[in-house]
């Protein structure tokens, strides 16, 4: 056990490296959106959780290509991208994307 922490605190992605303290600090994004779900569509901005989204695939991409592979990095912003797609749907459906009006005629 204790062979198996050594050589775990020595890895290349161990808490000695930026490979383990930039995907724990990026867990922050995360605990946000969810946090946020609890808020009324109308405070989230589309804009920032676009840009989420766009920087949550960007960084899987980095996550997957880096060597060594970053797995807790690549598990943090596929999170964060499924957390940011939904408030960015919730933003959508508030702002009236998804609803068809009244005066309009039912496409068949």
């Amino acid at each position: 056990m204790a062979s198996s922490f050594r050589a775990f605190l020595n890895s290349p992605v161990g808490p000695k490296t930026t490979h383990f303290w930039g995907p724990v600090a990026n867990w922050g994004f995360v605990a946000a959106g969810l946090a946020d779900m609890n808020k009324p569509p109308e405070m989230i901005s589309g804009n920032m959780t676009a840009a989420m989204c766009v920087y949550s695939a960007l960084f899987m991409r980095f996550a997957w290509m880096v060597q060594p592979r970053n797995y807790l990095l690549l598990a943090c912003h596929v999170s964060n991208e499924t957390v940011q797609l939904y408030q960015l749907s919730r933003w959508a459906r508030g702002q009236g994307y998804f609803t068809q009006k009244k005066d309009e005629p039912a496409s068949e």
